[in-house]
């Protein structure tokens, strides 16, 4: 499956649309405020995973812990292809967009720093 193909898919799961179209207007555009909101929490959950990693089994991953971060993982993946989808951006274009700017920012040794335009 591409990144395109499971971009597609996750619209056919969404239920944010016409909930947030029927409370907000089809044309407020508040549902953007849904894929942010839960972006936040799903990676808030990624966060408390690995939290609890150290705080319960001393850092040591095993099975269980795997499966469990993996399908947090899949959570926001499925967030940041719908963020990208209510934006009109095809989620390929958001990973390669990606490699491109790592990849530069490693050719020219500044991998580590702050700031979007380095």
């Amino acid at each position: 499956m591409t990144f395109n193909e499971y971009q597609a898919f996750t619209k056919t799961v969404a239920k944010y649309h016409e909930i947030f179209s029927r409370h907000f207007g089809s044309e407020s555009r508040s549902e953007y405020l849904y894929g942010a909101l839960g972006l936040n929490g799903e990676a808030g959950e990624v966060a408390d995973k690995i939290k609890k990693l150290f705080r319960d089994k001393d850092g040591v991953v095993d099975d269980e812990f795997r499966d469990g971060i993996k399908k947090e993982l899949g959570d926001v993946l499925w967030y940041v292809a719908r963020i990208a989808d209510d934006f009109g951006i095809p989620l390929q274009e958001v990973a390669d967009a990606n490699y491109e700017k790592l990849r530069s920012r490693q050719d020219r040794g500044v991998l580590h720093g702050d700031g979007d335009n380095r």
